[in-house]
């Protein structure tokens, strides 16, 4: 069931600090995921290949609203995490309030963490905390033309403000 992917950042960082101790390879990624499409589960998909397993960590609510703007997030932040739970190469999900993921990264401490094509390493603030605790960044994964943004302007434009 995908509700037993879902954990707080607590039991999460304790699970995976075992799962490491086994050897496992922990890869993150971190975003909004407001309404799931094919861009992102492709996205998702080259994530996990990374590593053992997949944790996707998404901005709550409220930090989506900072983010993005007041008319979002479009779906709200549980919906998102079993959307994210209900996919095959998704291991974990977890929620984090902040506005970066540089905390919740500081508790999980990744091998890898993952990041679109649409950033550079140097625009990455979690950069930092990841190295620092022995992981490593990848960014470069995306869909180019597959985006959030690009399919609210499609439904924007087809169906006005009716």
């Amino acid at each position: 069931m995908s509700h037993e992917k879902i954990h707080s950042r607590q039991a999460l960082a304790s699970k995976l600090q075992q799962l490491k101790t086994d050897g496992k390879v922990v890869v993150t990624t971190n975003g909004c995921f407001d309404v799931l499409h094919l861009g992102h589960l492709r996205y998702l998909q080259a994530a996990r290949q990374q590593g053992d397993l997949l944790v996707v960590a998404i901005n709550s609510d409220s930090s989506v609203r900072e983010l993005k703007g007041e008319n979002r997030p479009l779906v709200p932040e549980a919906e998102r995490a079993e959307m994210l739970a209900g996919l095959e190469c998704v291991d974990y999900v977890v929620t984090f309030p902040e506005l970066t993921p540089v905390e919740l990264l500081s508790d999980l401490k990744p091998n890898i963490h993952v990041k679109g094509g649409d950033y550079t390493l140097e625009q990455l603030v979690e950069k930092d905390v990841v190295e620092n605790n022995g992981g490593k960044v990848v960014v470069g994964l995306n869909v180019p033309g597959k985006s959030t943004t690009n399919l609210i302007d499609v439904i924007c434009e087809r169906y006005g403000s009716s």
